[in-house]
Order: structure tokens, then C-alpha cells, then sequence
């Protein structure tokens, strides 16, 4: 029976680590895209909607945001390189992508 509740509070341990990670992902993309588009572009902080999902991507691109801005039809996905800089990867206007690639910071 003891070994029962080693082997469960085993796992109960790592499934906490793993989606506290995956959340520590989550939140520095997008408090570190928030950050950029608030200071470097001069975008109010009400008129933002965005959500970090995984890509599915390999490395850094895995951790993306997508950015909603109001009036303004296009989707951005942004994503943090290795060197902690904001990279704008795509946009989308009217269904069509648009892969930039480009760090913005």
C-alpha cells in the first residue's frame, strides 16, 4: 500500500512541474509580448487581446501568442527567441498568412 501512494504522489509531482512549466511558458511570452507592444509600438493596453497557445513548432516558435488589436483586422503571432527578444512570426489579413520571421526588439 505504501508503495502505492509513493508511486501516486510521483506522479501528482511531476504533473505539477510540467504544467506549472508550461504556464511559466505561457505567461513570459505573453507578458513579454504585452510588454513590447504597449512600450515599442505605442498600442493601448485595453485595446490588446491576446492568447498564448503551443504550437507545436520546434524550440523557442513552440511558445507563440496571438495578438488581436481593436480596429485592426490582421492576427499577429509573436513568439520569444532564445536571446529573450520578441519575434513577429506571421500575421494574418483575410485568411491569407504572411510568415515575417522578424525580431522586434
Amino acid at each position: 500500500m505504501k508503495k502505492i501512494y509513493k508511486y501516486l504522489i510521483s506522479i501528482f509531482i511531476v504533473l505539477v512541474i510540467i504544467i506549472g512549466f508550461v504556464q511559466y511558458k505561457f505567461i513570459s511570452a505573453e507578458n513579454a509580448v504585452l510588454e513590447y507592444l504597449i512600450e515599442n509600438e505605442g498600442v493601448l493596453e485595453d485595446s490588446i487581446e491576446s492568447e498564448p497557445f503551443i504550437a507545436n513548432l520546434s524550440g523557442d516558435k513552440n511558445w507563440m501568442v496571438s495578438v488581436n488589436i481593436k480596429n485592426d483586422p490582421r492576427s499577429y503571432y509573436y513568439y520569444l527567441n532564445h536571446e529573450k527578444k520578441v519575434v513577429l512570426e506571421s500575421y494574418t489579413e483575410n485568411g491569407v498568412e504572411n510568415v515575417l520571421n522578424q525580431i522586434m526588439n
